[in-house]
């Protein structure tokens, strides 16, 4: 029995979630991309196949900090650009990682900015 990367692994789970988890009008998508530097967000109706707001640790502007603080201020920034787009609430999707560190405290910033889910 072979098994499965890192990689394949994350894939294969993101797969599963994405079988329960799917944005509408109402109720967007908040997507999470995890990278070795740095975090990506974004709002995206799933029926229409657009992307509504966007943030990511590149947007961020002389940010002094951690990555779990880095990804803090992602979730603030999205939630922000989201509350723009007319977006109140939306349903979380963790791109087959764990809720834990970088991606909690997205979720966590997210919720400040005011996003609800």
């Amino acid at each position: 029995m072979t098994s499965l990367t890192t990689h394949q692994a994350r894939l294969r789970r993101h797969r599963r979630i994405r079988g329960k988890v799917a944005g509408t009008p109402e109720r967007p998508r908040l997507m999470v991309f995890r990278s070795n530097k740095g975090i990506f967000a974004q709002v995206v109706d799933d029926s229409t196949g657009k992307t509504l707001a966007g943030a990511s640790w590149l947007g961020l502007k002389n940010f002094k900090g951690d990555k779990s603080a880095q990804a803090r201020e992602v979730g603030k920034a999205v939630a922000a650009a989201a509350k723009q787009a007319g977006v109140e609430a939306v349903v979380f999707d963790r791109g087959g990682y764990l809720y834990h560190g970088r991606v909690k405290a997205l979720a966590d910033g997210a919720r400040e900015g005011g996003l609800q889910f």
